[in-house]
């Protein structure tokens, strides 16, 4: 009997903003709101999504994920004939997640209620911090008024899932600067946090220009005053950086971090399929805008990858090992095709190192990374290189 195919997801990829952050190394691209290429932009899409359908392999879309860039500079007919188009072309579960992200520099009332009538139900809001010179130290355009404003608008849209984005080690930042960002966020009432450290990544500004950071005894503090706040605030940590309400986990992203499937549209998108014969592959788009928008082009897709099977555990580990619950042995075993006996040395000598434990969830087994583990995870995923 053929194992069944892992569930389905969908990634569309906006790549204009109004300007880059200097720590930015996503496929974005600066761009005047007003010459956005909407029409263009919203054809090719869905002539990209009919040419990946022939991956759904009869699954339903279980939750869409609209990422940018800026997704939120374009308009609200833009999603509606967007998600209309979609649901021509593939099936969506009924109880789909349909995020978006948001610039709190680039929102409108009328546009957010136009979103929300379009059929997408959660907003995930990139603050990055409530403090002007902070956020003038990112390149954000936004102030702290603007994020404040925003979260209100959103709100009376009729969006009661929204995720805030915040970044932490920002620099000069104290325990006290990283508390005020948390609080305030907190005092909104999100269902969702992002709170993640600021890193210096390669092909940024500030990878040519590294702004000072705190020391590393000031970062721990403020990750260990931070996450006690968080759980003070009814938050449970669920992933490196992910902290939700109950019932409120990014269900695109568990998808991401399970070894789901997701299909991907939009300039420089990256999916990821599973094969009815157990083959998994990854794909990418074209990165340019216009070689994306380029009538010409017979395919978008610039790539097609298959993941070897010696590279499949450390494929799935490399995801499940950022949740706090890891991976249950079936689901490995689902996934990959393979056992637990490929790994399992590697898995008892990290377990006697205290990187890994085992435990039992409702009578399944699961193995996590231990606090250790997490700190040290980079460490820990080293141990799986094939």
């Amino acid at each position: 009997m053929s194992t069944p195919l892992p569930p389905l997801s969908l990634y569309i990829h906006t790549p204009w903003c109004i300007r880059k952050c200097p720590y930015c190394d996503f496929n974005s691209h600066q761009m005047d709101p007003k010459k956005l290429p909407e029409a263009e932009y919203l054809a090719r899409l869905l002539k990209d999504l009919q040419e990946d359908s022939q991956w759904t392999f009869n699954r339903p879309v279980k939750s869409i994920f609209i990422g940018g860039g800026t997704p939120s500079l374009l308009s609200g007919d833009f999603y509606q004939a967007l998600l209309d188009g979609i649901r021509s072309i593939v099936t969506l579960s009924e109880d789909i997640e349909i995020t978006m992200e948001a610039n709190p520099g680039a929102v409108e009332a009328d546009r957010f209620k136009a979103y929300r009538a379009a059929g997408i139900n959660r907003l995930s809001v990139g603050v990055q911090s409530f403090q002007d010179d902070k956020l003038t130290q990112l390149g954000r355009i936004h102030s702290s008024h603007n994020a404040l404003a925003a979260i209100e608008t959103l709100i009376n849209a009729g969006f009661d899932n929204f995720n805030i984005d915040l970044m932490h080690g920002l620099p000069g930042q104290s325990i006290d600067d990283a508390l005020f960002d948390l609080n305030t966020a907190i005092s909104l009432n999100p269902t969702h946090l992002s709170w993640y450290q600021l890193t210096i990544e390669p092909n940024t500004e500030f990878y040519s220009q590294p702004p000072a950071l705190p020391e590393e005894d000031i970062l721990c503090d403020i990750i260990d005053a931070g996450q006690e706040r968080i759980r003070e605030a009814g938050f449970a940590q669920y992933e490196v950086s992910a902290y939700a309400k109950p019932n409120h986990q990014s269900q695109h992203n568990m998808n991401y971090w399970t070894f789901g499937d997701y299909l991907a549209i939009g300039a420089g998108a990256h999916g990821k399929i599973t094969q009815p014969d157990g083959q998994i592959f990854r794909y990418r788009k074209v990165r340019q805008p216009n070689h994306y928008l380029d009538n010409n082009r017979l395919s978008t897709t610039a790539a097609i990858e298959p993941i070897e099977t010696d590279d499949l555990p450390l494929e799935f580990l490399m995801n499940t090992l950022r949740l706090t619950q890891g991976f249950s042995t079936e689901l490995y075993s689902q996934t990959t095709g393979q056992t637990l006996d490929t790994i399992q040395p590697k898995v008892e000598q990290a377990i006697q190192e205290q990187l890994l434990e085992r435990i039992i969830v409702e009578g399944t087994d699961y193995i996590r990374p231990t606090h250790k583990g997490r700190v040290y995870l980079n460490e820990l995923l080293e141990r799986f290189l094939s």
